[in-house]
């Protein structure tokens, strides 16, 4: 990762540095300028960006997709899904990240809110960033979830690789992860989250294209 020495979110390791890291992600956050999407006709989506701590490390939570679900099954995820009647950006991505992971976070703890992303599998995703505090007992969702990682923010604080399809002149994007891929949309919003609230630059991720197997 990159930054200045102290002040690596990836880094924290001494006594006060998690809080300075959380103020430091909150203000980057709040400085960017959010792109909506308006496009009708797509399910409109929150997903949970949970920056927790491991042993004094920022660490994020992303999850496996259990096998057998009608979408995206067997892929990874950030904790998320449809928002219900009424409901509020960040309030659907703390329902979703307590019903999916057993982590409970209060409203207070929403840092900010990024670019939203169209799917081709017809939802419109906005993801929430959430400050989850300590890793504590992590419940997953068995009908839902096959696995919940908690992975430090270094290991995905790097360039991404960006590949060409046939059925698409946009790049797919992916980012390396425990022996495999995580691929656009969900490693996209997290390269953008590491790019804004980790560097504080202003990057767009909207552009880049699905593999083809999360078409459906």
């Amino acid at each position: 990762m990159t930054g200045s020495a102290g002040s690596d979110p990836g880094s924290a390791g001494s006594a006060g540095s998690v809080a300075d890291d959380r103020s430091a992600i909150a203000a980057r956050l709040a400085g960017f300028r959010r792109v909506p999407i308006s496009r009708p006709g797509l399910r409109a989506a929150s997903v949970a960006i949970c920056v927790l701590q491991q042993q004094d490390v920022l660490s994020l939570l992303i999850t496996r997709r259990a096998a057998g679900l009608r979408n995206h099954s067997g892929q990874w995820a950030l904790p998320g899904g449809s928002r219900e009647p009424g409901e509020s950006v960040p309030d659907a991505a703390l329902r979703e990240l307590r019903e999916e992971t057993g982590v409970v976070v209060s409203a207070d703890e929403v840092l900010g809110v990024l670019d939203d992303f169209a799917t081709r599998s017809g939802f419109l995703i906005t993801p929430v960033v959430v400050w989850g505090g300590p890793v504590g007992t992590l419940t997953k969702q068995a009908a839902e979830v096959a696995r919940i990682h908690v992975i430090p923010l270094a290991d995905f604080d790097r360039p991404p690789e960006l590949l060409a399809i046939p059925e698409s002149p946009a790049l797919v994007l992916r980012l390396a992860l425990l022996g495999g891929y995580v691929y656009t949309p969900t490693a996209a919003i997290i390269h953008q989250f590491c790019q804004v609230a980790l560097h504080g630059l202003t990057t767009r991720v909207a552009h880049f294209e699905q593999p083809v197997f999360a078409w459906r």
